[in-house]
């Protein structure tokens, strides 16, 4: 028995120290030097600006207002709401602004038709497309810094800094939190190690014929950012990352929706590696290492069951055995330094110290949500928007 347990011991140790000093690596990478600022463009490239609005009756005219007030020629932008079973009065009134508004009618929606059936509807006279969420609201120079980058003609594809727009409650501070770790580990650190950043589904721009044409084939149910993202990568394109250039996206509010939206995205990252894995060994051969540093994030351990169970074989080993233990804890700081490193300075404040109390019961809703992966990916899981009271 002993025996047993020393091997059981070892293989998750191995197991979990993997996945931990990959997130340490790519954390300590973000601390690197500044990526490099891209000059001011001569030439303004067209953009399609493209907005699934599926029920976001709500927050569709906050988004849409932002991006009418872009300080970018007028006639070298465009606005495309792609509006999903939205109120009449909702697409009354966004029909009288300067925007194309396209109604779509599915049986069985997806972000995925949506843009598909936009993109039909608008034609291609358009040099780039973005892809935003209709709960976001992006800055005035927005399309300035992606002008900029994309006069690069080696840039296809770039992931700008989406950070939170609502900090109303513990929840949705906890949620900003996570997604700033993502920022730094995903994207900001894989930048600076010269790999490509981690899309995010939405905040994204591409080249518009080569996100038209690769959308085509994506009819993802959950998860289009993923199957979009290792499509591409691929086919060996590199995926650029803006850290300066925000997108405000509204973050999880209450439990409920936070549950509903990680069992979305655990779905997602199962069936995107169990799709994407034959084509591993081709990649290995090919060299392609940006499909296999993804490929990799989709079979890695969640972050917050990372946290939760190293924590958990930490006790536990130790009260079998404290020289066993003791590597557990080694493990479990050098996590808390990986994620430290990650979170923003202005985050760590006494409020964190408060919402870290919800952290038990997260890790749990999480755990409980492995359990209920079956068919998740087969159905459109809708989070609802718009900011409540504290």
């Amino acid at each position: 028995m002993e025996y047993i347990l020393n091997i059981l011991d070892w293989l998750l140790y191995i197991l979990f120290a993997i996945n931990i000093l990959y997130l340490l690596v790519y954390s300590l990478a973000s601390r690197r030097r500044d990526l490099p600022l891209s000059p001011p463009a001569k030439e303004h490239k067209r953009f399609a600006i493209l907005i699934p609005a599926y029920r976001e009756d709500a927050v569709i005219h906050e988004c849409v207002h932002s991006c009418l007030d872009l300080e970018y020629p007028v006639d070298c932008f465009d606005v495309v709401v792609i509006s999903d079973r939205m109120q009449p009065e909702t697409n009354a009134s966004l029909a009288a602004l300067p925007i194309r508004l396209v109604e779509v009618h599915f049986e069985e929606s997806t972000k995925s038709k949506s843009l598909n059936a936009a993109m039909a509807a608008i034609g291609n006279d358009y040099d780039i497309a973005v892809v935003l969420d209709a709960d976001n609201v992006i800055p005035y120079d927005y399309l300035n810094d992606l002008n900029a980058l994309f006069a690069n003609p080696e840039v296809e594809v770039i992931q700008t800094h989406r950070i939170a727009k609502n900090l109303n409650n513990d929840m949705a501070l906890l949620d900003a939190i996570s997604e700033e770790i993502n920022n730094t580990i995903f994207r900001l650190g894989h930048a600076k190690l010269g790999m490509s950043a981690a899309l995010i589904g939405s905040g994204m721009a591409f080249h518009y014929d080569l996100f038209r044409d690769t959308m085509a084939d994506i009819k993802a149910v959950g998860g289009f950012d993923r199957e979009l993202e290792l499509t591409l990568l691929y086919r060996g394109k590199r995926f650029y990352y803006l850290p300066e250039t925000f997108v405000f996206d509204e973050k999880i509010q209450n439990t409920g929706d936070f549950s509903r939206q990680r069992r979305r995205w655990l779905s997602a990252q199962w069936h995107y590696c169990q799709m994407f894995a034959k084509y591993l060994w081709k990649a290995i051969a090919d060299r392609n290492w940006d499909f296999c540093d993804k490929l990799f994030q989709q079979v890695s351990i969640p972050r917050l069951l990372l946290m939760g169970f190293t924590f958990l074989f930490s006790v536990l080993f130790t009260i079998y055995s404290w020289t066993c233990g003791l590597k557990w804890w080694l493990l479990l700081i050098l996590l808390a330094v990986a994620l430290l490193v990650a979170v923003p300075k202005r985050f760590c404040t006494s409020r964190l110290a408060m919402s870290l109390q919800k952290l038990p019961y997260t890790f749990l809703l999480m755990a409980a949500n492995v359990f209920k992966l079956r068919g998740a990916n087969k159905k459109f899981i809708h989070t609802q928007h718009g900011v409540t009271g504290e």
